[in-house]
C-alpha cells in the first residue's frame, strides 16, 4: 500500500525500557472487543490471563454494549474479523466512534488487524485494498522502524497475516513496523494507543480453523498455500510469542523498575 502520509525515522538515543504485566495494585480487567460469536482473544488472552489480568469480553455484533468510559478497565483491545472498516453496519460505525473514549481518556488501547484499521479510520486515515489487488494471507516479513526499535527490542522478522485491506498512517501517528506490500504494519498514536496489522494472537487451533473455514481465500493473489502456513508457524512462531508478551506489557503493564504505568519514549 502506498505511503499516504509522511513519517519520521529519527533514532532515539534512549535504550528501550522493560515492562511487566504483573501489577498487584491493578485489578481492573482489560476490555476485549470481538467481532464474531465464536471468536476468542487467542494468545493475547492467554498471555494476559497468565499474568493475572482479567478480561471483560464484549461482542457488539451480538448487541453487547461498550462502556461509556474506561475508568473501570485497565485498557481495551479491539480484535480483527471478517468485516471491513468501511462497512456500513451500525455496530461497526459505533465501534469506530467509540474509539474517541480511550483516546480522550488516554487509556491503553490496542487494535489488531480490523481493530487497527478502525483506529486509523477514526483518526481520518484511509482504509482499503492493495492497488494491485494483493492480499497477505500466511507468513510475511516485516521490519521495525527506528521508532519501533526505540520502543522495544525483539521485533519478529516474519508474522502471520490474514487481510485484504490495509490502513494509511494517520496524521500525528508514528509507524513502528513496516511491510513490503502493505507498508503500515504497526503504529502508535499518542502515548497509549497502538495498532498492528498482523496476528500475533494466533494459536494453533485458530490456524486450523482459519485455513479450513477460509480455504477459498488461499487462492487470492498473494496468498500462500495452506501447507506454508503450518510450515511458517513451526519456524517463526517462537519469536512472535516472545514479542507479543513484551508488547502487551508495554501497552498494559508498568515499568519493570517502577510501580506505575510508564509511557513509551517520545519520538
Amino acid at each position: 500500500m502506498a505511503d499516504l502520509l509522511p513519517h519520521s525515522r529519527s533514532e532515539s538515543a534512549a535504550a528501550p525500557k522493560r515492562f511487566t504485566l504483573h501489577d498487584p495494585h491493578e485489578t481492573r480487567p482489560v476490555l476485549v472487543v470481538l467481532h464474531q460469536e465464536t471468536s476468542t482473544p487467542g494468545r493475547v488472552g492467554q498471555v494476559l490471563e497468565a499474568a493475572g489480568v482479567r478480561l471483560d469480553i464484549r461482542r457488539p455484533v451480538l448487541g453487547e454494549k461498550l462502556p461509556g468510559t474506561l475508568e473501570r478497565h485497565r485498557g481495551a483491545i479491539v480484535f480483527g474479523g471478517p468485516p471491513s472498516a468501511n462497512d456500513p453496519d451500525a455496530h461497526l460505525r459505533h465501534e469506530i466512534d467509540w474509539m474517541e473514549i480511550p483516546l480522550k481518556e488516554n487509556r491503553p488501547f490496542l487494535g489488531i488487524c480490523l481493530g487497527a484499521q478502525m483506529l486509523a479510520k477514526h483518526l481520518g486515515a484511509p482504509v482499503g485494498p492493495h492497488p494491485d489487488g494483493l492480499v497477505e494471507i500466511g507468513y510475511y516479513p516485516i521490519e521495525a522502524t527506528a521508532a519501533g526499535r526505540a520502543l522495544m527490542q525483539g521485533w519478529p522478522s516474519m508474522v502471520y497475516q490474514w487481510h485484504g485491506e490495509g490502513f494509511g498512517l494517520p496524521h500525528g501517528a508514528t509507524r513502528l513496523a513496516e511491510g513490503e506490500d502493505f507498508l503500515n504494519q504497526a503504529m502508535r498514536y499518542g502515548d497509549h494507543a497502538y495498532g498492528v496489522q498482523f496476528h500475533a494472537e494466533l494459536t494453533l487451533a485458530m490456524l486450523h480453523r482459519w485455513t479450513t473455514h477460509g480455504h477459498a481465500r488461499l487462492s487470492l493473489p498473494g496468498a500462500q498455500p495452506r501447507r506454508e502456513h503450518f510450515h511458517g508457524r513451526a519456524i517463526h512462531d517462537a519469536p512472535v510469542k516472545r514479542w507479543l508478551e513484551q508488547f502487551l506489557a508495554v501497552i498494559f503493564g508498568r515499568s519493570a523498575s517502577g510501580s506505575t504505568l510508564a509511557a513509551p519514549p517520545q519520538m
